[in-house]
């Protein structure tokens, strides 16, 4: 008969361990309500050994967030192949994927975390925008983005920031709805600012080519002239 031995674990194997249990908690709760003896309980470890790995909760909230931050940002990448709408929805999806498992986490960060205002804190958040920002004018095939497109960008993603946060709060709107929603916004902007730039224009034009009938931006189309008919 053999009996069971607890393995120990190495420095750097510990750490990601407990960035794991405490990315587990914050996910459930606001990290303002997850104390270090819930970690370490979690954990199976002793609370002075948590604090052997990390100096406090707000380092490990740090790096908790920079795992959660590095996850999110995967999100935003998609092949670069199909229409760009169906490409955005997808994204869209993933980006809900994230918010709905992550929920208190993520609405902590946006409205008011532990962490929050820090310098670390706020070079992950941008890190998270940027790298959405990247991938968006990927897709585009766009290199140098004149003004106006780099303003539809970031706006569209601080929209989709603010939707996911109004949608946690209650959950009133179908989440699926929503995902639609937003790629149509991101195609609402992109008109808008195309009916004051003929550089924008052009981008607009080529978006709505490629689009099947099917396509979420053809759906936009098609609402909109219903409504002003």
């Amino acid at each position: 008969m053999t009996t069971g031995v607890r393995r120990r674990m190495g420095v750097e194997e510990r750490r990601q361990q407990l960035i794991g249990v405490a990315l587990d908690l914050f996910s459930q709760r606001s990290p303002d309500d997850v104390s270090i003896d819930e970690i370490a309980a979690a954990a199976g470890i002793s609370r002075p050994l948590v604090y052997h790995y990390f100096p406090g909760k707000l380092s490990l909230y740090e790096a908790a967030l920079k795992r959660a931050s590095e996850d999110l940002a995967g999100r935003f990448v998609e092949p670069q192949e199909g229409p760009l709408g169906a490409r955005l929805l997808r994204v869209m999806r993933r980006y809900f994927d994230f918010v709905d498992e992550h929920g208190p986490g993520f609405s902590a960060l946006m409205r008011g975390g532990p962490a929050v205002g820090s310098t670390a804190t706020n070079a992950l958040i941008d890190s998270v925008r940027q790298a959405a920002y990247v991938q968006i004018l990927s897709h585009l095939r766009v290199e140098n983005p004149p003004a106006r497109l780099e303003l539809v960008i970031r706006s569209w993603i601080s929209l989709a920031e603010s939707t996911a946060l109004i949608w946690l709060d209650g959950r009133r709107i179908p989440r699926a709805e929503l995902e639609v929603q937003l790629v149509h916004d991101f195609a609402a902007l992109a008109a808008v600012s195309a009916a004051h730039d003929d550089e924008m224009g052009t981008l607009l034009r080529h978006m709505l080519k490629e689009e099947p009938a099917d396509g979420p931006f053809s759906d936009l189309v098609a609402r909109l002239i219903s409504l002003a008919s």
